[in-house]
């Protein structure tokens, strides 16, 4: 998988530790679903907090900042956009207790299975599944990760 970021915040955008942990998804995905991700091109979009409330209420109907958005692509190439609030995950981190690096990562791994057709707002058993995966992949990943 190819990561593209585009940041339009004040934020510095953690590029190279976005890449090992992609790179480490892919390989779980591999193992844990066989779903293909090696030839995509991700990219991932850094908005604020405004600009993401907005995009959530224009493609979602919901008036709050939300953490992560996924869009499909169109192009043969492209897996996908994933279109996050740093503002929103740091906040979001300190409720669930992760640094804010680690919330980050969660986020990406969500937002990705959203791109691969996962998704929990469907049904009660989509949503387990979905969360199960999520954090087996989390769980197997994050302990001998740098999150720095």
């Amino acid at each position: 998988m190819k990561l593209e970021t585009l940041n339009h915040t004040s934020d510095r955008l953690p590029h190279r530790l976005l890449e090992r942990w992609l790179k480490g998804c892919e390989k779980e995905l591999r193992q844990t679903d066989r779903k293909r991700v090696h030839e995509k091109v991700l990219l991932v979009v850094f908005v604020s907090g405004t600009r993401m409330k907005k995009i959530n209420r224009q493609f979602r109907g919901k008036d709050y900042a939300t953490d992560i958005l996924s869009f499909e692509s169109l192009e043969p190439g492209s897996l996908g956009e994933l279109v996050l609030s740093p503002q929103v995950v740091r906040a979001q981190a300190k409720r669930t207790g992760l640094s804010y690096h680690q919330e980050l990562c969660y986020m990406i791994l969500h937002g990705l299975l959203h791109l691969l057709g996962y998704d929990h707002e469907t049904s009660r058993k989509e949503e387990k599944r979905m969360f199960e995966l999520q954090n087996r992949i989390f769980d197997r990943l994050a302990p001998g990760f740098d999150f720095r």
